[in-house]
């Protein structure tokens, strides 16, 4: 099998741009459309955290449990954590925290995480 692609990861759209392309340097393009496909509403008004929430919705999908272990060349998987509650603040309101488990595999050979062994 193959690593996972952009539009696998981070969704319809996704591309990796290189330099002189679309902008001035090389990146990582992700279009709203494929946020909001995961759930968010507004990416144009959107804050960081939440489109860090769509890019991970967008990426549970394919980097699963059963993908990871029907393909040997894919090295991420993320899956759902247990829900809870917590109470934040002088005036101890309550949240839901919600868990997203990244579980990152490689050969062993050192002892840090390197995002270039991924």
């Amino acid at each position: 099998m193959a690593d996972p692609t952009f539009v696998q990861v981070f969704g319809t759209g996704a591309t990796r741009l290189a330099n002189g392309a679309t902008t001035s340097s090389a990146g990582l393009f992700i279009p709203d459309s494929a946020l909001t496909a995961a759930g968010l509403a507004t990416p144009s008004t959107a804050t960081a955290e939440g489109h860090l929430v769509a890019i991970a919705i967008n990426a549970k999908s394919y980097l699963s449990q059963t993908n990871f272990d029907a393909n040997i060349d894919q090295s991420l998987v993320i899956s759902e954590g247990f829900s809870s509650f917590t109470n934040r603040g002088t005036d101890n309101t309550r949240y839901r925290t919600d868990q997203l488990t990244l579980s990152l595999a490689k050969v062993d050979t050192a002892a840090t995480i390197d995002p270039d062994n991924y």
